[in-house]
Formats: C-alpha cells, sequence, structure tokens
C-alpha cells in the first residue's frame, strides 16, 4: 500500500502551512510508515492511505512523484 506523507522539514520549528512537503512510502501500516521515516528530522503532520483513483491522480498529476521502498 501507499501512504502519502505530509511533513514538515524541521521538527525544531513551528508547522507553518505553506512549509508543508509530501513524501510517498510503500508499506503495509501507518505504524510501518513512521518505523521507515524515523531517522529523517520530519514533523510529521499527517498519513494519508492512498488508493484506487486517487493514487492514478497522485501519479498523473504530480511531478515528483516517487515511492520511498526501504
Amino acid at each position: 500500500m501507499i501512504f502519502k506523507v505530509y511533513y514538515q522539514e524541521n521538527a525544531a520549528q513551528v508547522p507553518v502551512r505553506e512549509n508543508t512537503k509530501t513524501i510517498y512510502v510503500e508499506a503495509e501500516t501507518e505504524r510501518e510508515v513512521r518505523l521507515k521515516i524515523k531517522h529523517e528530522p520530519y514533523n510529521i503532520e499527517f498519513i494519508q492511505p492512498v488508493t484506487g483513483d486517487h493514487l492514478e491522480y497522485e501519479k498523473q498529476n504530480n511531478e515528483d512523484f516517487k515511492v520511498l521502498e526501504q
């Protein structure tokens, strides 16, 4: 399953919506996603599963669509 992770790059700063970035992570559960990116200094805002038509939309309309696999 693919998850879309919304995050801020610096966990030490106050979150600002305009600075929110996204990455895509392949995992079975949200917990596994968190384990895969725990080494990053991210302030995770939200983790959303992406499937079906939503996944196809993300692939077609996001030029930076790359899935993190570890």
